[in-house]
């Protein structure tokens, strides 16, 4: 049987997947106009002041609340909610056709754990040689300004003073993104980009540069695509979103984890994501990743021809 997670096609309401990935972009457009508009009622819900100051005030430790309710907010309308709704304009089963399969073995968990943890490794290695690649001096102010615009805006949500705030970034920060990003690039946009393509590496490569693009960071483009692709070939190779899902989440929880230990270090939020590792890493890292992918791959296709079997 070749792996996919493409299995769930009795249900279809006979509209092609090239409309529904066309269809997934315009809601997907839709989601952000909806999440900005959005971002008016919770600031005023939460006590916040006027609207007029909401853009200065956003980013003061006060607010921090609020600023990581519409950070929320505007992920689920941006990313959750198109996904869902173009399966459901698709699929009679819009759940299943995203991939959300209960199906889970302990030994899939493990090396999916795994294998995000040395695609981390190997994304800390591209990100340096990405800043390796010359560009001109106007270029570089233009990409160091958006990077220190969203260092500034993760030290604006995170802002972990206590064991509690650390708790609420977790989900916040690592689970609930997770769950709507993996929803939309690999549930719907990859999904739709195969089926399109006949070709599961085309929707991967394709949906990774997406994901990284939508990130507007420079530096970091090489490392997102790097995480993208191995998130992709979790879940093409498994069948199920819950363990792409799982090992994003892993890998923000991770982050989050580093960064709340380093600030009560005493480190600041640049020091603290600085995640530069010696590039040997990430050569090691590449090894690892390619075998236990082999490994990944023969449990995956194992569990699956077990559940066809019962079924």
């Amino acid at each position: 049987m070749q792996s996919g997670i493409y299995m769930y096609t009795d249900d279809s309401k006979g509209v092609s997947n090239g409309a529904g990935f066309f269809i997934l972009l315009g809601l997907w457009l839709g989601g952000f106009f909806l999440g900005a508009l959005l971002t008016v009622p919770v600031w005023l819900l939460m006590g916040k002041g006027s609207i007029l100051d909401m853009a200065t005030r956003m980013s003061d430790p006060e607010n921090v609340n609020a600023l990581r309710v519409i950070q929320v907010v505007t992920t689920f309308c941006a990313f959750f909610l198109p996904a869902y709704f173009t399966a459901f304009i698709l699929n009679r089963k819009p759940l299943k056709l995203l991939g959300f399969n209960k199906n889970i073995n302990s030994r899939q968990a493990l090396l999916a754990l795994l294998i995000i943890f040395c695609g981390a490794l190997t994304a800390g290695m591209l990100g340096q040689l990405n800043e390796m690649i010359p560009v001109s001096k106007s270029l570089e102010a233009v990409f160091r300004k958006l990077e220190d615009q969203y260092a500034a805006q993760v030290e604006a949500i995170t802002n972990m003073k206590t064991f509690g705030d650390y708790l609420v970034s977790l989900v916040m920060i690592a689970l609930l993104p997770a769950v709507f990003e993996e929803t939309f690039f690999r549930g719907g946009m990859q999904n739709l980009l195969n089926k399109s393509l006949h070709s599961h590496w085309m929707a991967i490569i394709i949906t990774s540069i997406i994901f990284s693009l939508i990130h507007f960071s420079y530096y970091g483009f090489l490392a997102r695509v790097c995480l993208g692709i191995v998130l992709g070939l979790l879940f093409y190779y498994s069948q199920n979103l819950w363990l792409s899902i799982l090992a994003h989440c892993f890998n923000n929880a991770f982050a989050v984890t580093q960064m709340y230990v380093l600030l009560r270090q005493g480190k600041s939020v640049a020091e603290a994501m600085n995640d530069k590792l010696p590039m040997w890493w990430g050569l090691i890292a590449i090894v690892a990743l390619y075998a236990l992918f082999i490994v990944f791959k023969k449990v995956s296709a194992n569990r699956l021809n077990d559940l066809n079997f019962e079924n």
